[in-house]
């Protein structure tokens, strides 16, 4: 999954909920502190993430929600991750020095510090320039599971915060299972199933240098490598000879760009999310998993609900929303912003639902012998 460029209106409002768990109705302004007063805030409420051996990766500060939408802070291992959102870029170049000047001394235990500035004039600035130390953490461990981490490879830093909860998933429900890892990126998802005792894993991305980051997590982790399950190619192309060939599934992990244009389709999440879902869906054998995410910001959560509802029937059924961990969101003692869309009843725009497949055929055959 690669987020999209999100909109600048997302550096002034965004998701926050009232202390009921439901999205407020309107709008908060931003609290004028010094950010490392809104920084030393999120430390507090991140308290229980810290881990004594520092190996695990979390969003410390969402200015986005937390007040101050130029920044965005994440940890990996003893790394730090420090996003400059500013537009133009060089508006927030003091924000981003205060911070880590701050956090250096804060958490003393940082061995390197990573600047990535959304909106620069070069790859380099985009995907991110070292600001200090030279020993870049390369892997993170969640749930007892190691990660290979590329911080540096592309604008996002290539392991993604907001779906930790639904590598759990996969960890607690995919034993003996077979998984497609549709729109792999670097395998973080499919890594979480292959460790969760999947019987197979078939990771799906157009980018090959993505597919070796999750070789390299399958490395770490003692998995073997078959070179077959890590497919580099178009996913409208691969999912038609999937089904061509008569490969089924019994977990399809469908977490698509926000959009994308190939020859042989389109991926956007607001207008053709349906597309998608109805593409993998055959793939899927009978009482089998297709988890779907949405990341759309303007898609709210009802309307996301609504295109599902909408596709469910006897043979398909929303049986579980994963929601986006706290670090993430931001907690209620931090929220300063309220939503531009209503994720509810989602609790970010980072929207996943599991649904449950049924194949026609196996469920006539099943009404037939109960009768």
């Amino acid at each position: 999954m690669l987020f999209a460029d999100w909109p600048l209106v997302y550096a002034h409002i965004f998701g926050v909920k009232q202390q009921t768990g439901q999205p407020s109705t309107s709008i908060t302004l931003m609290t004028p502190e010094p950010i490392t007063a809104l920084l030393e805030k999120a430390i507090a409420a991140r308290e229980q993430l810290f881990d004594a051996r520092h190996k695990t990766a979390f969003r410390l500060f969402n200015g986005f929600l937390e007040g101050c939408p130029n920044l965005v802070v994440d940890i990996y291992a003893a790394t730090l991750v420090l996003h400059n959102y500013a537009d133009p870029p060089d508006r927030g170049i003091d924000l981003v020095h205060t911070a880590q000047v701050f956090l250096q001394t804060r958490l003393p235990w940082l061995r390197a510090g990573i600047r990535k500035t959304r909106n620069g004039t070069s790859a380099n600035e985009k995907r991110g320039e070292v600001l200090f130390g030279d020993a870049i953490d390369r892997r993170i461990q969640e749930h007892g599971v190691w990660y290979a981490i590329d911080l540096c490879m592309n604008r996002d830093a290539g392991f993604y915060l907001d779906t930790r909860n639904l590598r759990y998933w996969a960890l607690q429900h995919l034993q003996d299972k077979s998984v497609l890892n549709a729109f792999a990126y670097t395998g973080s998802l499919g890594v979480a199933a292959q460790a969760g005792g999947a019987a197979r894993v078939i990771h799906l991305d157009r980018n090959r240098s993505f597919l070796n980051v999750a070789k390299t997590s399958y490395t770490l982790n003692g998995f073997p490598i078959r070179k077959q399950d890590f497919v580099a190619g178009d996913f409208w192309e691969r999912v038609s000879r999937f089904k061509q060939a008569g490969m089924r599934f019994d977990c399809v992990l469908l977490d698509p760009p926000f959009f994308a244009v190939a020859p042989t389709g389109v991926v956007d999440l607001v207008n053709h999310n349906a597309r998608l879902i109805n593409k993998v869906r055959p793939l899927i054998n009978d009482g089998g998993y297709l988890v779907a995410i949405n990341n759309a910001l303007y898609v709210s959560g009802q309307a996301y609900m609504d295109t599902l509802d909408a596709l469910c029937n006897a043979y398909l059924q929303v049986v579980e929303l994963i929601p986006v961990p706290d670090d993430f969101t931001g907690y209620s003692q931090t929220w300063v912003h309220a939503p531009i869309t209503d994720p509810s009843p989602f609790n970010h725009s980072t929207k996943i639902a599991v649904l449950k497949v049924r194949r026609r055929e196996e469920a006539s055959r099943h009404s037939e012998a109960n009768l």
